[in-house]
């Protein structure tokens, strides 16, 4: 039976064909040392068809495709053109040899080619990919290694692409770093107790808490210089005017030794640093919370923010609770116990990290274990819908946390508490309300806005329009005004015009006059002379 090998590199889809393996043999160690070789494994398989990929996105594509065992259409096209083709109702004379055994149970049933995948293939594939470059002729050097980088790059790119903002590892170095800082919080300001006591020894029992010791002996520093004017820089510190007298008139007859200049400046100094640290510690609480509201809202408003992202951090990520049961996410913290318990047959561990949620605390001892299981439950609920929620909200995670409280009060006093199926119902609801409302008061502001645009643009037209308007009829009145005038001036000029126009009618009358008894005094002469003629 041949054996047909396929070989997903960074450029492209190779198919190559085993010739004589029986000069070989089918034990893998003699593949092993035959792989070596070149000219002898040179001779065994042979290149039969290559196919590369059209651009670096599509490399990408087949690269995430085959790494989840699917079969694309260019690599179904490409194994069915160069395999021999199988009759219907015969079985293949030849197996196709796979690296990925879900890739070839995916080909096998989409296509029913036979496909096979253990040592003896991985072997020959091992010694395709060590001479893959010698068997493709048209391939230079350095392009292989070029086209493994870059698709390695797109690869681990594409595989961490997630959202910013619901990134889950800052909450995990947060909640380490907080416990660290507790820790060295905790051992510092006892060491500024241990030290400052040899100045001052008294005010170990008036101040209790760390950080305000701190803050007390930086304030003090030398104790002989207490006086009554330290009490109200006292009183903001410590909130209370009686305990600042205490510490002055403890200051008077204090018992402590001396220290020098020197010792004192490094006591403050060190006061100082823890001090740093604490107000350090309270903005990273600030932060792991904003982050936990973020990234997991629902877990945080049920159990709270520290233990959830010490959940969180334990499981390794969101998704990784999320995909935990119920009874691993109850003893999560607890593993030690839970072996031990397990090797010598005692009783396990009933809660991990959930120990120091309120809810614990408030359940009675004979409760604490049934407490933990069904708040395990609720947690395992919450810690899925926010792994895989598409939208952030704080409905379930509230609705769980009533649920929780139901239950304390049906321990405690007997109510009967609610069912799951209507808790959930009601939250759906919510939701859906909200995102009504929130869809609602979208195109309420996009008009709210369009209006208070319009509003602008028209109160902005009369004020500038208004102005405007007043110039335009102050200007329509001077035209008028001018109109007037001209018309005015216009009659005036007619008025004399028409007068002229009168004395000059007259004026042309009077010589028509005068021409007309000049030409009848000429026809009068001229016709004297005929008659005299006439009569001659």
């Amino acid at each position: 039976m041949a054996l047909y090998l396929l070989f997903e590199s960074s450029s492209g889809y190779a198919l190559f064909q085993a010739q004589g393996l029986d000069e070989i043999g089918q034990n893998t160690e003699a593949v092993r040392n035959s792989v070596s070789d070149l000219n002898r494994f040179g001779k065994v398989v042979q290149l039969t068809a290559f196919q590369p990929f059209e651009s670096a996105i599509d490399g990408l594509n087949q690269c995430n495709s085959v790494s989840e065992g699917l079969m694309t259409d260019e690599l179904r096209s490409f194994l069915e053109l160069n395999l021999p083709k199988v009759k219907e109702g015969k079985k293949a004379k030849f197996s196709l040899g796979v690296a990925e055994p879900k890739l070839g149970s995916h080909i096998s049933e989409s296509t029913k080619i036979p496909c096979q995948s253990g040592e003896f293939v991985l072997e020959l594939l091992r010694g395709v990919r060590l001479h893959f470059d010698k068997f493709i002729k048209d391939l230079k050097s350095g392009d292989l290694e070029k086209a493994q980088l870059g698709l390695a790059h797109s690869y681990s790119r594409a595989k961490v692409k997630f959202n910013v903002n619901r990134v889950d590892n800052m909450v995990i170095q947060a909640i380490f770093l907080l416990d660290t800082l507790d820790k060295d919080i905790n051992s510092f300001s006892m060491r500024v107790r241990e030290w400052y006591s040899w100045h001052f020894p008294e005010l170990v029992k008036i101040v209790n808490d760390n950080y305000l010791y701190a803050r007390v002996a930086k304030l003090i520093e030398d104790k002989s210089k207490l006086s009554e004017e330290h009490v109200p820089s006292l009183t903001e510190i410590l909130g209370d005017e009686d305990k600042a007298k205490e510490v002055v008139e403890a200051g008077k007859a204090s018992m402590g030794q001396d220290l020098t200049p020197v010792d004192l400046i490094n006591v403050q100094l060190f006061a100082q640093r823890v001090m740093d640290l604490a107000e350090y510690r309270k903005n990273l609480y600030d932060y792991l919370v904003t982050k936990m509201n973020d990234i997991a809202p629902n877990l945080a408003s049920l159990i709270g923010e520290v233990v959830g992202a010490r959940l969180i951090s334990h499981a390794g990520s969101l998704t990784n609770l999320a995909k935990c049961p119920s009874s691993t996410l109850q003893i999560l913290g607890a593993e030690k116990a839970l072996f031990r318990a397990l090797k010598t047959r005692g009783n396990t561990p009933k809660y991990g990290l959930i120990f120091h949620s309120s809810f614990i605390g408030r359940a009675s001892a004979k409760n604490k274990g049934r407490m933990a299981r069904y708040l395990a439950n609720k947690c395992s609920i919450a810690s899925r819908i926010d792994c895989f929620a598409e939208r952030g909200t704080t409905v379930f995670g509230e609705k769980l946390r009533e649920q929780v409280e139901e239950r304390l009060d049906f321990y405690d006093k007997g109510v009967a508490p609610r069912k799951n199926i209507d808790v959930m119902k009601s939250a759906i609801e919510s939701t859906q309300s909200k995102d009504t409302e929130m869809e609602e008061v979208q195109p309420d502001e996009a008009s709210a806005k369009k209006s208070k645009k319009k509003k602008s643009k028209t109160e902005d037209v009369p004020a500038d329009g208004g102005a405007s308007e007043d110039a335009k009829l102050e200007k329509k009145k001077k035209k008028k005004e001018k109109r007037k005038m001209e018309q005015e001036m216009d009659h005036e000029e007619g008025k004399t015009n028409g007068v002229n126009e009168d004395v000059a009618e007259q004026d042309g009358a009077a010589k028509k006059k005068k021409k007309k008894s000049k030409d009848e005094v000429a026809t009068d002469e001229t016709k004297k002379k005929k008659k005299k003629k006439t009569q001659e």
